[in-house]
Order: structure tokens, then C-alpha cells, then sequence
């Protein structure tokens, strides 16, 4: 099949190819019988394609053309032809199903070619339209996300807390809705979310607020903050724990006035806690938690961003049995600054179906802006007393970049403040400089996160051809404080996305979520990043968005959720885009996300999401 040079076609054609032939020049009564024989024909006809039809073969259909396929060839289509796993071929109805059936019959039909109305013994191809106010658009990618930690966070879920005691009472109920831990207090009670942000007093919480509740006192409760860089532990947890250092290199242990650990533990010191690793069986739990959310909002493949060992190995043992439910790219991750990358598998195209990538390792170099980790080449504007946290120091950093680049892996690096990006982007600009090894293009380096930057890094990560990585819904969750942290004059290097792309060879800016951290649905990063508002319409800077002069387009948004993080995993050859011969994933939408008011984003419902031409949600 050849590409379609045209895509426009008349709502005249697309209502006649809808209509069984022949139905508006019913025969004459004289020719009755002539008709009933031509029925009955038609009839078994019928029978006949419908058995013979290669089930594999469909074609789905918006009469106006509301098919984004991000292919800057052709940005809209009427239809798209799947065939297999496979997009087969693209443009209008009329066009693609005569392709197809010239197609057909070349391979599989011998006999001559009959006139019409006889001709329905031609094979014909399976055709469907989406409803008029709905679009098609690539299968959906989050560019970086923590799948099982995202279910494992459904779990006992903090988020949204608007105090202290709200926190308390969830797990009050949590307690009393789970009799098996209701009646053993040894059990471990493990949540995530909270922000002490969103509070009328945002000091940091205390093990001892966890005694205020009886049904809590004693109790082993470990609960992740919502950025995932520290921890708040109840007494219970920290008299298992014993003596602790007086001081973690890269990380914070909390402490009171008089010197005892308040419960609190900040980047490296959460390594301290002895949180009981989960069973294969919790693991299952999780990801099958993970899948169902993530098919329902249309992801079709997800940058697993910090895969430890046991995630490797759940994920390979998984892919090796059966099909994953989605694409995965892993990054890798160990937690120690000597080389590991000789520890884990490398993985191309791994398993049933071909899901399952690693190729790429993620390392760390400081905390999160929320909880005062972030590394700042300057003290925080509200916290004079500190400039964040080096969770590793530049020396080791460079060294342990430089193995992994020599040893042919994709390096992923964790970055939130200006100090984090500029050191890590002078560890690239010297790797690029001197390797003998593969420049930026076929390296493909990524910042992860690449929160805050001073104007001459933010044009740097541009020039160097690295990769940012970024999240839309962190801007737009930090924005209520992100100021008061940085200042007026640092904040104009922060989240500065539209400066990115601007600043970029490429134009590639990867669009994630860090889910569990922020929300799973990857239409309110769409929104955040087309908006700069909360998903009630509202920020610092009024209803025209925090900073809007960093708003993307649609367009660009939408290239960042599929064929951008596509490039970023070096598969912009099989997916991103709804092109001939690329993965037929897509996904339906309800509405049409590029056209529609931005305030109607936010309410937009997934109708269907196919991987490999297969529906995994919803229907065609």
C-alpha cells in the first residue's frame, strides 16, 4: 500500500460508501423476480465476506477527518487501516478501502473481476466510524512514572490532604476498613501522598501526631511524602530502628530541638527505614492496579522511571510467560555510587509481544523542591538555612555517568534545582565533548525533571542536545509556593518549557507525569501544559495561567505525550505517531482536546485504547 498523497474527501462520498449499493435504484415490479434472486444473492454474498473476511484487518473512520496522527506529513486523516499490529494505511474512506482491496485481491484472489452489483463477492474491508464529536489520536506515553509504586500508592492513598488530621483520620479508617491489620498491630501500615504544603501550618509533621489517635498508637506506619523524598514514621518504627547517624550523606534525619529524630526522613536517610519488601503476589497486585488505571486514560506505554532489581525481575518473568498489558521502558536503578551497571539485564524488544525495553539507567543528584531537597546554587528565598541536598557528590557523579556511557547505556538523570542541572549538565557537555563512544543523537542523555535552570543552562540543554524530560502537573501543584521558595528571579527559569523547546535543536520535550506523585491521567498534563491552570481554572497569576508566556500549544503537547517520548526510548521507528508501518496504538477520545475550549479539556473521557490493534479499553 502506498501512502495517501491526498486527505480530504466530500461528506457526498463518505455517505455513499456508508449506504448499501444499489439502495436507492430499487428495480421496478416488472423485474421482481430478477430482484428477489439479486436479495437472495446479496444475502449469501453477506454470508460469504463475513466468514472469509480476514479478522484482522479493520478500518476506523472520522467523517471529519478528526484523526491527529502527529505525522507532519499528513496531521489529519479520515481513516486510519490497521492490519495486524500494524498501521497499514492511512487517508479517506474511498481511497484506503480501494487500496485495500487492490491489495486483497493481489494476494489473495485469482479469479476475474466482476461488475457491480456482482461484485459483492469481493472481499471488503471492516470499516467503523468514532462518533461525531470524537477524536483518534497515538496511543498516549508518560514519559516518567513509577507503575508499581503507583499501585502500591492506591493502596492507602494521602493525596489531597487539606491538614494534619485528615491524614490522621484516613488512616483511622484504613485501620478499620482492613481486619487483618485492624487485629495485629505488628502489621505494617504503608501510604503515600501527603504534603505538608497544602496545611495551615506547613512545618513538617511529628511521629508523636501519630499517638494522638489510639487506634494508630504503636502502630507501624510509614508514609511516603508526595514528591517521594521523605518519609514521615511513627515511634514504633523508629524505636525498631534503633540508634541512627548523626548525619546521611544525601540525605536528612529530622530532629528536634534536643537533638531526637522527629519521625522524618529526607532523600538518603530514607534508605534507613526497614519498610518489608513485597511479595511477588503484592507486586502482581499492583501492576494489575497500575494497567487497569493507566488503559482507562488512555496510556498505551509508560518510562518505568527507577526500576530496581526485583522490578526488572518482576516485569522480565512477566513478559517472558505472557503478553504485557502495555509498552514498558525501564530505567534502571540501583541505590549505591559504584557501577552496577553489569548487575542488570539489558532488554530490547523482550517477551510476548515484544513489550518490554531496558536500555537506560536512572540516577539521582538531589531531592524535590517540596520538602527543601532540591540542590540550589543559592539558599532557598524562604529557608536561608539551606541550599538542598547533593544526594551525590559532582566527583562520583561524573565517574559513575562516564562508566554507564562508556558501557553503551542511555543515562537518565534525576534533576529539580538550578545547582542539580548545572552539574549535571557540565558532566554531559564533557562526556559529549571528549567520547568516543556515540554523540547526543544517538545517546539520546535525558534530564529527568529539569525543574529549574538558570537562562544560560536553559540554553545549554538546548545546544548540548540533551534530552529535558519534564512534567506539566508539577508546575502547576508547585506554583503556589514554587515562588516563594526560588524568588522573582529564579522562578523565570523555572518549568520554562516553551524556553526549552525553543532553546532545542530538535524540539523533542518529553511529557510525563511522575504518577503516583501527580495524577495518572495524562490529559490533566495536556491541560497543565496548554493552560499553566489548576484543574479548577485557577493560579497565582489569575485565570491567563502562572507564566503563559511557557504554555505549549496543542500541538506540541500532544507531539510530547506521543511521538517525543517515542524518540526519548529510540522508538520513533514503531511508535508516536499513526503512520504506515508504525504499531497500531491509539487511543479515542470524546472530544476534540485540540479544538475544544481549555476549560473542557480537563472533562475529556477516553472511549476506546487499542494496543497492537487490539481494544484493551473501552470499545470501537
Amino acid at each position: 500500500m502506498k501512502l495517501l498523497e491526498s486527505n480530504s474527501a466530500s461528506n457526498d462520498n463518505i455517505e455513499a460508501d456508508k449506504k448499501p449499493k444499489g439502495i436507492s435504484q430499487l428495480p421496478s415490479s416488472s423485474h421482481g423476480r430478477s430482484w428477489v434472486l439479486l436479495a437472495s444473492l446479496l444475502a449469501l454474498g453477506t454470508i460469504f465476506v463475513r466468514s472469509s473476511r480476514p479478522l484482522e484487518d479493520y478500518a476506523v473512520c472520522s467523517v471529519d477527518s478528526k484523526i491527529y496522527t502527529v505525522d507532519a506529513a499528513y496531521p489529519n486523516v479520515q481513516c486510519i487501516v490497521v492490519k495486524d499490529t500494524i498501521i497499514a494505511d492511512v487517508g479517506d474512506l474511498a481511497d484506503v478501502n480501494a487500496r485495500w482491496r487492490k491489495w486483497h485481491t493481489a494476494q489473495n484472489f485469482t479469479g476475474p473481476k466482476l461488475p457491480w452489483p456482482l461484485d459483492f463477492w469481493q472481499p471488503s474491508l471492516s470499516v467503523s466510524f468514532v462518533e461525531p464529536k470524537s477524536i483518534i489520536v497515538p496511543g498516549l506515553t508518560d514519559a516518567h512514572a513509577h507503575v508499581l509504586q503507583y499501585g502500591a500508592a492506591m493502596n492507602l492513598d494521602l493525596t489531597g490532604c487539606k491538614s494534619k488530621q485528615e491524614v490522621l483520620q484516613r488512616l483511622v479508617n484504613y485501620v478499620k476498613s482492613h481486619q487483618p491489620i485492624l487485629s495485629d498491630p505488628s502489621h505494617w501500615i504503608i501510604g503515600m501522598g501527603w504534603d505538608q504544603n497544602l496545611w495551615s501550618d506547613t512545618h513538617y509533621p511529628h511521629a508523636h501526631d501519630f499517638d494522638s489517635e489510639p487506634l494508630l498508637r504503636g502502630r507501624r506506619i510509614y508514609l511516603d511524602r508526595v514528591d517521594v523524598h521523605a518519609a514521615w514514621v511513627s515511634n514504633r518504627i523508629l524505636q525498631l530502628m534503633g540508634n541512627l547517624p548523626e548525619e546521611v550523606d544525601g540525605g536528612v534525619i529530622i530532629r528536634d530541638a534536643s537533638g531526637k529524630p522527629t519521625g522524618i526522613f529526607v532523600d538518603n536517610a530514607m534508605a534507613l527505614i526497614p519498610v518489608p519488601a513485597p511479595t511477588q503476589t503484592q507486586l502482581l497486585e499492583h501492576f494489575n492496579r497500575a494497567v487497569k488505571d493507566a488503559h482507562a486514560v488512555g496510556l498505551t506505554y509508560i518510562h518505568d522511571a527507577a526500576s530496581e532489581p526485583h522490578i526488572i525481575e518482576f516485569y522480565q518473568k512477566y513478559a517472558a510467560t505472557r503478553k504485557l498489558p502495555l509498552r514498558l521502558y525501564l530505567m534502571g536503578n540501583m541505590d549505591s555510587n559504584e557501577y552496577w551497571g553489569n548487575k542488570i539485564p539489558r532488554l530490547i524488544d523482550y517477551g510476548v509481544g515484544r513489550r518490554l525495553n531496558l536500555r537506560s539507567v536512572k540516577l539521582f543528584t538531589d531531592g524535590a523542591l517540596g520538602s527543601f531537597g532540591a540542590a540550589l546554587l543559592e539558599p532557598y528565598s524562604d529557608n536561608p538555612s539551606t541550599s538542598g541536598i547533593m544526594r551525590v557528590q559532582p566527583q562520583a557523579l561524573s565517574t559513575l555517568v562516564k562508566q554507564f556511557w562508556a558501557d553503551g547505556w542511555q543515562v537518565n538523570v534525576h534533576c529539580i534545582g538550578d545547582r542539580a542541572n548545572h552539574v549535571v549538565l557540565d558532566i554531559f557537555e564533557d562526556v559529549l565533548s571528549n567520547s568516543e563512544h556515540g554523540n547526543a543523537t544517538d545517546r539520546r542523555p535525558r534530564i529527568e525533571h529539569a525543574q529549574i535552570m538558570t537562562p544560560e543552562d536553559l540554553e545549554r540543554v538546548g545546544r548540548l542536545g540533551v534530552i529535558p524530560s519534564v512534567q506539566p502537573t508539577h508546575a502547576t501543584s508547585d506554583m503556589w509556593y514554587a515562588e516563594q521558595r526560588l524568588g522573582p528571579e529564579r522562578i523565570q527559569g523555572a518549568y520554562a518549557y516553551q524556553t526549552m523547546i525553543r532553546a532545542s535543536k530538535t524540539g523533542i520535550l518529553p511529557l510525563g507525569s511522575d504518577f503516583p506523585v501527580e495524577g495518572i491521567n495524562p490529559l490533566l498534563g495536556f491541560y497543565a501544559a496548554v493552560s499553566r491552570l489548576s484543574p479548577s481554572g485557577d493560579s497565582p497569576h489569575g485565570s491567563q495561567g502562572w507564566y503563559p508566556s511557557e504554555r505549549l500549544t496543542r500541538a506540541q503537547a500532544l507531539k510530547g505525550m506521543t511521538l517525543d517520548p517515542a524518540y526519548a526510548a529510540f522508538a520513533e521507528d514503531y511508535l508516536g505517531s499513526l503512520s504506515i508501518g508504525k504499531k497500531a496504538d491509539f487511543v479515542v477520545l470524546d472530544r476534540d482536546i485540540m479544538t475544544v475550549p481549555v476549560s473542557e479539556i480537563v472533562g475529556t473521557k477516553v472511549k476506546a485504547t487499542i494496543i497492537d490493534g487490539e481494544v484493551v479499553y473501552g470499545n470501537l
